[in-house]
């Protein structure tokens, strides 16, 4: 009997997407409300030109997440024998995530429209989305919505920062004389919720990484634990440029130059966290290590076996969960509940 494969490639592209999704909407929300914060209902159009673009980013996301959500309901609805309505009527983790969802969307849909109420309702639509399971009494499926979000908040804040507010600005010639202050500003603003979120994001991940691990040697003894390894190399690059935007770029802000080139080394920044995403995607598709505590000795015919064939990892390895979990995580792990 040949051996199923260890994943499916549509998996992680449902992922990424899922992860695309997110990552706009709480960018949008962070952008909101701490680079523009204070800053949006001033008489600058710039700013108010950065909000509705940030808005825009916001509603681009919200239509992804819920695109992804509708697709994947019937499928869910199947597995569970019942109607895609009876599932949303009758689960209240569905219910719930679909109601914040279609909030989010509005909310930003009215911040483009310059409805300021819109950023409040779809600021709490998005964090409470991502906390849904929490509405329900299941606080240890927070850990990695948690972590899913600080990233979200971080990285998905600084592509905002990019898109919507230096690249535009770094192109009006008619703030010439002023992009460097008006840069600086932004960058400050973006700063304390960055050193925040990269805090969350390595207290939650280690609890994530280790809640999948179960022992340490699985890290270096199973594909989930590769792919960990690779995961967490290229995440040190992103906090070393991060930190490299801190400590020495951003003191310089205040120039034209110095504006110019903060905008680059974001954009590398933003770069890595994307491969960084695209290495999570096929992360989460993976079946995690088994429970050595949980996992029963082994037959004596299954002894008996070649040791090799246990030990050594493949594209073929057998997947130790069933194949409707990928679409069902997608719902759960990704976008809000593990």
């Amino acid at each position: 009997m040949q051996a199923e494969p260890l994943l499916h490639w549509s998996e992680p592209a449902l992922e990424l997407a899922g992860f695309i999704g997110q990552f706009l909407t709480a960018g949008a929300i962070g952008f909101r409300f701490f680079p523009l914060r204070g800053r949006a209902d001033s008489a600058e159009t710039y700013y108010d030109e950065a909000s509705r673009r940030s808005a825009t980013l916001g509603v681009i996301g919200a239509l992804v997440s819920l695109a992804l959500m509708l697709g994947q309901l019937p499928a869910l609805a199947l597995r569970r024998h019942t109607s895609a309505t009876a599932l949303i009527t009758g689960d209240a983790l569905t219910g719930i995530q679909l109601s914040f969802l279609v909030l989010a969307l509005i909310g930003f849909v009215l911040a483009v429209l310059r409805i300021q109420f819109g950023w409040r309702l779809a600021a709490v639509s998005v964090v409470a989305g991502a906390l849904r399971a929490g509405f329900v009494g299941k606080w240890i499926s927070l850990i990695n919505p948690i972590h899913v979000l600080a990233a979200g908040l971080w990285i998905g804040t600084l592509f905002v920062l990019v898109v919507a507010g230096l690249v535009p600005l770094l192109a009006r010639d008619d703030l010439r004389e002023r992009r460097g202050a008006l840069a600086a500003d932004l960058v400050n603003g973006f700063s304390p919720l960055a050193l925040s979120m990269g805090g969350v994001v390595v207290l939650f991940g280690v609890i994530t990484a280790w809640r999948h691990l179960h022992v340490l040697s699985a890290l270096w003894t199973t594909p989930y634990g590769y792919a960990l390894m690779i995961k967490l190399c290229v995440v040190a690059t992103v906090f070393g440029l991060g930190a490299w935007n801190w400590r020495r770029q951003r003191p310089t802000l205040g120039s034209d130059v110095a504006a110019a080139s903060i905008r680059r080394s974001a954009t590398a920044e933003l770069i890595v966290a994307a491969i960084v995403l695209v290495i999570t995607a096929v992360l989460v598709s993976l079946p995690s290590p088994k429970d050595p505590a949980r996992t029963p000795p082994p037959s004596a015919a299954e002894s008996s076996g070649p040791l090799l064939a246990s030990v050594t990892p493949s594209l073929n390895f057998p997947r130790t969960v069933g194949r409707d979990e990928p679409a069902s995580r997608s719902f759960s792990r990704v976008r809000g509940v593990s």
